[in-house]
């Protein structure tokens, strides 16, 4: 399918190692994509559901020791150590290649070796990077189908270049402890075995997306990153766009989605989804900050999806979706998971397969669905993509957004004082663990820029490279801001309502990036004056409490700043000066 001499020469080692039993291209065609939907079917690996309820929507399970990205077993892999940094897991390049030799040696032999190309970003941008993946898997290639854009228009878009990177997959065995996801950043390679689950076996998304190319785009220029990105369409027709980064259990794929209140929606406001995810970003032409959403589909967690928490996501998992480790509910031919509605199913087929009536399920931790179960759905179903999903330059920034879950310490909402301020906001970023997660509450997680699990080389020269971009933007970066829609009561209740109000706060964030609203100066940065957020048609919230969502304690603070330090001393030499002088400054500011 390609005279790629590049592409043939890695195929041929490739299938020299894996010895399968048979090869197929995949070209994108409809008719070959529904051939294989149909053999899923025949052998049982994926059910096919409702077709006037979930036209072209499947069933699949994984096994039950294979249901989310494994950290632990997540390795960057380079020549040396220091490149790879203190957050990953590492393995010297040649030792890891000889642990994971003999599992892929004849491994597919008796199975059908798929080899799917795939671009991530539109089809001719500039921005755009090619993969090309092998694997044993059909859910793999159905699910590429949905994220990524496959086949002939792949390898088109490669033409005779050797810019574009190598996946090995095999699901093998399925064995956990012979289960390996590493990523290469150095040979732009990714190698997965023993898994068969989406995070661990979709390797454009997290692996290619975000762990090689934040190496691609230190190297060259630009920033991959964990981040959503979002438009606010103003009643004249202007769209401002946002991105933001949130680490999990934040509300980042709401906030994606977000149905404006009310009070916008009546002056004719709307919002936009361009990316619930990933974004890429260039500076264009113009000097601008430009992002791009690499993917083609939403990679969801299931459980807590619902018409009120995110009704366009649940809109979006209508047609041609692939639900994965949700309970079925037999009379119906549909899906079900905890959170979707209060009328658990009756006769159900729980996430491992059991059948189950609706009051005696049996799986670890007596749920129907997995807590991390997932939808993996076509963008174009959402009913809220913007028109510029597609464009090949990506829409420009305005605003930068970081937030976490903090209970007293972060206020509502805040901008830093600039570009280097904002990198050391995003930096020091963190998230409170809760008791159903962790069994202790408040424990405080650093995720800086929410990519703790995701950089694919040593942080310290991530965050050197935040920097050198704010550098070459100069004065047309956008804004960089912090938000925390948790900050709880003395009864642990959240005060700020969050979901669609949470638009009141991004407008004060716009308003901000376009001059048109002041600021109060503090030690942490600049704070809205309490009056200036919107609180028409809220419930439950008046100026007074916003006063207290803003609210600064300065020996909070302090305290804070010590698990900042903890963190920053793990990168040594390697973390920029700047940092330890920001933190260093804000220390002083705030012992004023």
């Amino acid at each position: 399918m390609t005279e790629n001499r590049y592409v043939k020469a890695w195929l041929d080692e490739v299938v020299a190692l894996v010895k399968p039993k048979q090869i197929v291209w995949i070209d994108g065609s409809e008719e070959q994509l529904a051939a294989l939907r149909d053999e899923a079917i025949s052998t049982g690996e994926m059910e096919a559901l409702d077709s006037e309820k979930l036209p072209g929507c499947l069933l699949h399970r994984t096994a039950p020791n294979d249901v989310a990205r494994v950290e632990g077993r997540t390795y960057i892999c380079t020549k040396n150590q220091v490149d790879a940094g203190p957050m990953n897991n590492w393995m010297e390049t040649g030792e890891m290649k000889k642990k994971l030799i003999p599992l892929y040696d004849g491994v597919m032999a008796d199975r059908t070796m798929y080899i799917i190309p795939y671009c991530m970003g539109p089809i001719g941008s500039p921005f755009s990077k090619v993969g090309i993946e092998v694997t044993d898997s059909i859910y793999v290639v159905l699910n590429m189908d949905i994220m990524t854009r496959i086949g002939k228009k792949a390898l088109e878009q490669l033409g005779d270049s050797n810019d574009f990177v190598r996946g090995l997959h095999s699901k093998a065995n399925v064995e956990e402890e012979n289960r390996y996801i590493v990523q290469f950043p150095e040979e732009n390679s990714i190698w997965s075995v023993n898994s068969a689950y989406g995070g661990n076996v979709l390797l454009g998304k997290k692996c290619f997306a975000l762990r090689i190319a934040s190496y691609q785009g230190y190297k060259e220029g630009w920033m991959a990153e964990h981040m959503l990105i979002l438009g606010i369409e103003a009643p004249n027709g202007e769209t401002s766009y946002i991105t933001a980064a949130f680490p999990s259990a934040c509300g980042k794929t709401n906030l994606a989605m977000l149905i404006p209140p009310e009070v916008y929606a009546k002056q004719g406001y709307k919002v936009w989804t361009v990316g619930d995810d990933i974004a890429w970003m260039h500076i264009g032409d113009d000097g601008r900050l430009y992002a791009m959403n690499p993917e083609a589909g939403f990679f969801g967690v299931a459980p807590g999806t619902n018409q009120k928490s995110n009704p366009n996501a649940l809109a979006t998992t209508r047609r041609n979706t692939i639900f994965t480790n949700v309970a079925k509910d037999v009379d119906q031919n549909t899906v079900w998971w905890e959170g979707l509605d209060k009328n658990p199913p009756e006769h159900a087929v729980e996430w491992t397969g059991k059948p189950v009536n609706g009051k005696e399920w049996v799986a670890e931790g007596k749920k129907l669905a997995h807590p991390n179960s997932r939808f993996t759905a076509p963008a174009v179903n959402c009913p809220c993509l913007s028109k510029e999903f597609e464009n090949p330059n990506g829409v420009p920034v305005s605003a930068i957004v970081f937030g976490g879950r903090r209970a007293k310490t972060a206020p509502l909402v805040y901008q830093s004082f600039d570009w280097a301020h904002g990198v050391f906001v995003g930096s020091a970023m963190a998230s409170e663990t809760t008791a159903a997660a962790t069994g202790a509450v408040g424990v405080v997680r650093r995720d800086p820029m929410a990519m703790r699990p995701f950089c694919g080389y040593n942080m310290g020269d991530y965050f050197g490279h935040w920097l050198e971009m704010g550098k070459k933007l100069g004065d047309k970066a956008p804004k960089i801001f912090n938000v925390n829609w948790f900050r709880t009561d003395e009864e642990g209740h959240f005060i700020w309502p969050g979901f669609g109000d949470n638009m009141r706060v991004l407008m004060w964030i716009l308003a901000r990036c376009r001059g048109e609203v002041d600021a109060v100066e503090t030690a942490i940065g600049y704070l809205p004056k309490a009056e200036d957020i919107n609180l028409e048609g809220i419930d439950g919230v008046d100026v007074e409490t916003v006063r207290g969502l803003l609210s600064v304690d300065s020996q909070l603070w302090l305290e804070d700043a010590a698990g900042v330090e903890e963190l920053y001393a793990m990168f040594g030499g390697r973390l920029p000066a700047e940092l330890a002088k920001q933190l260093a400054d804000q220390k002083a500011r705030l012992s004023r």
